[in-house]
């Protein structure tokens, strides 16, 4: 893990800004945090070069794309996977969204997004048949949900 980056105040509020509209100007940032725009482009130029803005995103309605049901599968493998494979297989899922591996009882958390109850069910018997080492899972459906810089509904 690499060493952490010093931020000032108006790096967080860079930070802010972004996380809340990737596509917001440099001259907009610039008058939010009280800077001309040329200190703020060299501001996240070095952001992005120290690697603390690791990229650029949209946000998607996944229910207008067909796919309105959220739902987080715990699972729990044997002793002997290894957690690199426990992510390459979920990844090749095209309903998963995230996995986050974790220390503790559960193992993964997989976030997926599928159109239907039906949908999700044959997803969860892939991750039990075919991920390696699945000993048990247990899906939770998303029934609202929230992320930060986003406003609060």
């Amino acid at each position: 893990m690499s060493a952490p980056v010093h931020l000032d105040s108006v790096d967080l509020q860079i930070l802010e800004l972004l996380r809340a509209d990737g596509r917001r100007t440099v001259r907009d940032i610039a008058r939010l945090v009280q800077l001309s725009p040329a200190p703020v482009r060299r501001r996240i130029a070095r952001l992005e070069e120290s690697g603390v803005i690791t990229g650029y995103t949209i946000t998607t309605d996944q229910a207008k794309l067909g796919q309105g049901l959220q739902a987080v599968t715990e699972l729990r493998f044997t002793g002997d996977t290894d957690i690199h494979d426990i992510v390459e297989f979920a990844s090749t899922l095209p309903e998963v969204d995230e996995v986050l591996t974790l220390t503790g009882d559960v193992d993964a958390l997989v976030r997926l997004h599928v159109d239907s109850v039906d949908e999700l069910q044959k997803v969860v018997n892939r991750l039990r048949r075919k991920g390696v080492g699945v000993l048990q899972t247990k899906t939770l459906i998303v029934i609202d949900s929230w992320q930060r810089g986003t406003p609060v509904p």
